[in-house]
């Protein structure tokens, strides 16, 4: 008798690979945790603001998940219930640390006009010296993301980072649809406020015309000459 083709996890749907981690197969833990690693570590690191122990809530979260597999009912999909299982995770470490943030008070000092600032969701190929100035953009808007209160900057990375709907959002995060609509508009807005300074000061350097080039320029006119 022939034995039974392996199963290709990676190419599973969800509920078949929740399916069979409820049954307790170890490969299907681990295309889960493949498939959901990235989304969870940011949502994880968006709360802690600290890579290592980002890392540590979300392997302590999955210890968590996959031990309560059993209580899965697939209402939502596993990586929204995993997602909710993060935030309480990294929320309870960060509630031992200091007191959350009253987003009412923010929101109220957010409520006046002001121009929202729009992230663009992909790039396309540079040069080496676009790709050295994307980083250094990338971890401009990191650390200006890490000023966020908790509650706008979680929102931001499921939608613009991870590019969750609204709907999925609101449902991993327990929140209105319109309540995700307006923490990532004020956002946007906190964003722009906390770059408009230092991408102003950076502009004063932009364009630099010194060194090599300068004298390269400065050479082949007086070699015309």
């Amino acid at each position: 008798m022939a034995a039974a083709p392996a199963l290709e996890y990676a190419t599973l749907p969800e509920p078949e690979l929740a399916a069979l981690a409820r049954g307790g197969d170890r490969e299907a833990f681990r295309a889960i945790m493949q498939r959901c690693n990235q989304r969870l570590f940011r949502t994880a690191r968006s709360v802690v603001r600290d890579d290592a122990e980002a890392e540590d809530v979300l392997q302590e979260a999955y210890t968590r998940a996959f031990k309560a597999i059993g209580e899965f009912r697939g209402e939502a999909g596993i990586a929204t219930w995993l997602t909710r299982i993060v935030l309480n995770e990294a929320r309870g470490r960060l509630r031992a640390r200091r007191p959350t943030v009253d987003l009412a008070e923010v929101e109220t000092a957010q409520a006046g006009a002001g121009q929202v600032l729009v992230f663009p969701s992909r790039l396309g190929g540079e040069d080496p010296e676009g790709s050295a100035a994307r980083a250094e953009i990338r971890r401009l808007l990191e650390r200006a993301v890490d000023q966020l209160p908790e509650g706008f900057r979680v929102v931001f990375i499921l939608r613009e980072v991870e590019e969750c709907s609204v709907e999925e959002t609101a449902q991993a995060l327990g929140l209105k649809p319109e309540t995700v609509k307006t923490r990532l508009h004020r956002a946007r807005r906190l964003l722009r406020q906390a770059l408009d300074a230092q991408v102003a000061d950076a502009l004063t350097g932009a364009y630099p015309f010194l060194g090599a080039r300068c004298l390269r320029i400065t050479e082949a006119v007086l070699a015309k000459l």
